[in-house]
């Protein structure tokens, strides 16, 4: 997995966390316990810090960049979604292709949909859901979020770095082929 140390600063990875061999981890990155990081990601800390809360996931092909960032505990990036120098608070759920931007700060509980851009700087208040572009208030995120824990992502992502420590196995083109 390419990890780089930049300009005297390395990064940082929970023992119990994972992180797929194909993301690239740069600079000053802290990621907490109990993380996965997916396939392709990349995790790009030259221009400040990036912080991942414990039991976070950061699903295939997401991007982390720009100045200071903070992803809370227990919070997803669905995939490809880019976060470029934001803050985002705990239990946050950023679906597929959304990006927040620069300055941006997303309160607790917040559900950010699919394809939707957070404008630089946008600050979008505790359990609210946001949805187009530029993103929007559209109500209050499902209160079923709050109130079952296990939901079906956090409870699928919870368990993956274990899963994936014990059961991923890179195999050949040739042992594919002889099957």
């Amino acid at each position: 997995m390419p990890i780089y140390e930049f300009e005297g600063k390395r990064p940082s990875i929970g023992a119990s966390s994972y992180v797929h061999p194909t993301a690239v981890l740069i600079g000053d990155i802290v990621i907490g316990e109990g993380c996965w990081i997916g396939p392709n990601t990349t995790i790009r800390a030259d221009y400040g810090k990036i912080r991942l809360g414990d039991f976070s996931n950061i699903q295939d092909n997401c991007v982390l960049h720009g100045m200071e960032t903070t992803l809370g505990r227990y919070s997803h990036l669905g995939h490809a979604c880019v976060v470029h120098g934001a803050t985002l608070g705990e239990h946050i759920l950023v679906a597929m292709n959304a990006a927040v931007l620069d300055g941006a700060v997303i309160g607790d509980w917040c559900v950010v949909a699919a394809g939707s851009v957070v404008a630089p700087r946008a600050r979008i208040p505790a359990k609210k859901m946001v949805m187009g572009v530029p993103a929007a208030i559209v109500g209050d995120a499902p209160p079923d979020r709050e109130r079952n824990f296990d939901w079906t992502h956090t409870k699928g992502y919870l368990g993956l770095p274990k899963r994936y420590r014990e059961g991923l196995k890179e195999i050949s083109l040739d042992e594919v082929r002889a099957q």
